[in-house]
C-alpha cells in the first residue's frame, strides 16, 4: 500500500458532444493516448473533470470506461465526494463496483459554517468504514467553493487503515510539509499544482494529481521517475517546462483553458458544460503561445 499512489495521476476532462452530453469516444481517445505516456493512472470525477455538473449515471458511465481501458497495473481512482455521508458511500461503492482502485473524497462544503473538523472527522471515518477501496482525502482548491483541512484532522484521519492519502491544492509548499509530517508513516501526500510537483518531492510527497499532466502527461510523470532515482537535474528541466503551463493555463485558465490546450495538441477537449463558457479567442491565443514556448507545438510565427 506504501506505494500505491507514487507518480502522477491525470484528473482527466470530460469531452462534450455538440448536443451537450458526454462523448465517450473521445473520452476513450484521449485515454488511450495518456495511457502511452508513462503516467501512474486517472482520476475519473474530478474538479478538472468538471464532476460537478455530471450526473451520477455519467459518472459511472466513465468509470466503467476507464476500467476498461486501464491496465491492471495502472490505477483508476474515482471521485465520489458529494455532500451527504449516504451519498458519499453510495458513489463509493458504486465506484468499487466498477473497478475503481480508489475514491478521492472531496468535504462537503455547503454547510460550510457547520462543516468542524469534528463533523468532518465522523464524515470521512463514516465512508472510509464503508469503501470497500482506499480513501483518499481531497483539498480542494481554495477558489473553490470549499473548505481548508486542519493539518491536524487530517493527521488524525491519516491514523484510519482505509484513509492512505491526500491530494492538496492549495499551491503551499509549507502547507505540504506540514501534512508529511503531521501524518502517520506511510500516509501518501499527492498535490495538485504542477508548478510545485518538484518541490514537493522535495518534502516528502510521493506524487501529484495534476490537471496539467492532461496537457503534459510524460513531461510531468517524468518528473517523478527522474527525481526517484535521483536524476535531480533532469526532474528539474521537466519541472522548469511543466511549471509555466500549469500558471498560465491551469491556474489562470482553469477547465476552459485546460479544454482549449487539448484541442491545440490533437487531443478531445471542447467546450465546457455550462455555465462554464469556452476560452475567449484572445486567451485561446495566449495558451497558444504558452505551449508553443513549452516546445508542445511549433511555433506559428
Amino acid at each position: 500500500m506504501a506505494s500505491l499512489l507514487s507518480g502522477v495521476l491525470i484528473p482527466t476532462t470530460t469531452p462534450f458532444t455538440s448536443e451537450g452530453e458526454i462523448d465517450v469516444p473521445a473520452f476513450r481517445s484521449n485515454l488511450d493516448r495518456w495511457l502511452e505516456s508513462g503516467i501512474r493512472g486517472v482520476v475519473i470525477g474530478g474538479s478538472t473533470g468538471e464532476a460537478v455538473f455530471l450526473d451520477e449515471e455519467e459518472r459511472l458511465a466513465l468509470w466503467d470506461e476507464a476500467r476498461e481501458a486501464v491496465p491492471e497495473d495502472r490505477l483508476v481512482v474515482a471521485g465520489t465526494g458529494a455532500e451527504s455521508t449516504r451519498a458519499t458511500i453510495r458513489l463509493g461503492r458504486r465506484a468499487a463496483e466498477r473497478g475503481a482502485d480508489a475514491v478521492l473524497v472531496q468535504p462537503p462544503a455547503f454547510y460550510r459554517g457547520q462543516m468542524t473538523p469534528g463533523v468532518l472527522r465522523d464524515h470521512y471515518r463514516a465512508v472510509a468504514d464503508a469503501s470497500a477501496v482506499p480513501v483518499v482525502l481531497y483539498q480542494v482548491p481554495l477558489r473553490f467553493s470549499t473548505l481548508d483541512f486542519p493539518t491536524g484532522l487530517v493527521a488524525e484521519l491519516s491514523e484510519h487503515e482505509n484513509i492512505v492519502g491526500i491530494k492538496d491544492s492549495r499551491g503551499k509548499l509549507e502547507l505540504v510539509g506540514e501534512l508529511v509530517d503531521s501524518s502517520r508513516k506511510g500516509f501518501q501526500v499527492l498535490v495538485g499544482n504542477g508548478a510545485l510537483l518538484y518541490a514537493s518531492l522535495e518534502v516528502g510527497a510521493v506524487g501529484g494529481i495534476l490537471g496539467v499532466a492532461n496537457v503534459l502527461p510524460a513531461d510531468s510523470a517524468g518528473i517523478v521517475e527522474a527525481f526517484e532515482v535521483g536524476r535531480t537535474a533532469e526532474a528539474g528541466r521537466l519541472q522548469e517546462r511543466v511549471g509555466p503551463v500549469h500558471k498560465k493555463v491551469v491556474g489562470e485558465h482553469g477547465v476552459p483553458g485546460v479544454k482549449a490546450a487539448l484541442d491545440l495538441i490533437g487531443l478531445r477537449g471542447g467546450d465546457p458544460r455550462p455555465p462554464l463558457r469556452p476560452l475567449p479567442a484572445a486567451d485561446r491565443e495566449t495558451v497558444r503561445g504558452v505551449l508553443e514556448k513549452a516546445g508542445v507545438l511549433a511555433s506559428s510565427a
